[in-house]
């Protein structure tokens, strides 16, 4: 094989392989509270931010997991959540949901139809719960808006100190159209609330 060529195709290989870490943008700190730490950056052909929680929870790694996963207690789910139904449920493998935002007038309520998998590392024990959306899955409603544009991870990691380090990411594009105050609220503090009410749960 030509050296030159081989040269070309190998650094081919290496521009495509880290191009999404050299040019994506780096996370902004935006706020934290009650040792949740808040972060947002724009991501390449999205106009909605994507999110980022970080925080530790002074409970087990696998406690924080089994309430996160447990579709059978989702009262520390955001609170603008109307209805949830689960369609389909596999423990620690697979979920699917139907979501029902009820947002304050005149803001149209919006619905979402998710779906779950997890994944978990038994050398580690680092546990991932990867949520998407999942389109066709329930017909749309008039006078609501469907979410199409959505996705969230938690990763849950054990610490040598016993606890657990948590992380929510994610992006939700609400659709539709928005007052800034709620675009900022579905980025910075839905997530926050999120994440807090598994910390309070968890450590009360």
């Amino acid at each position: 094989m030509n050296y030159s060529v081989f040269r070309f195709g190998f650094l081919f290989f290496l521009a495509m392989a880290f191009s999404g870490s050299l040019f994506a943008q780096s996370w902004d700190f935006i706020k934290e509270k009650e040792g949740i730490k808040i972060y947002t950056r724009m991501e390449s052909g999205n106009s909605v931010k994507s999110y980022k929680g970080v925080t530790e929870i002074n409970a087990p790694a696998e406690k924080v997991y089994a309430m996160i996963e447990d579709v059978n207690h989702t009262e520390w789910w955001d609170k603008n959540l109307n209805q949830i139904k689960v369609l389909v449920y596999e423990k620690d493998k697979r979920a699917q949901y139907y979501l029902i935002y009820d947002l304050p007038w005149p803001i149209t309520d919006r619905d979402l139809c998710v779906n779950v998998t997890v994944n978990i590392d038994p050398a580690t024990g680092v546990r991932k719960v990867i949520a998407g959306p999942l389109p066709g899955l329930m017909p749309e409603v008039g006078g609501m808006v469907r979410i199409r544009d959505y996705h969230q991870t938690w990763t849950i990691k054990p610490t040598a100190k016993g606890t657990a380090y948590v992380e929510l990411e994610g992006c939700v594009d609400p659709a539709g159209s928005i007052p800034d105050w709620l675009s900022n609220m579905v980025i910075v503090d839905s997530p926050l609330k999120i994440i807090g009410g598994v910390k309070t749960q968890m450590e009360k």
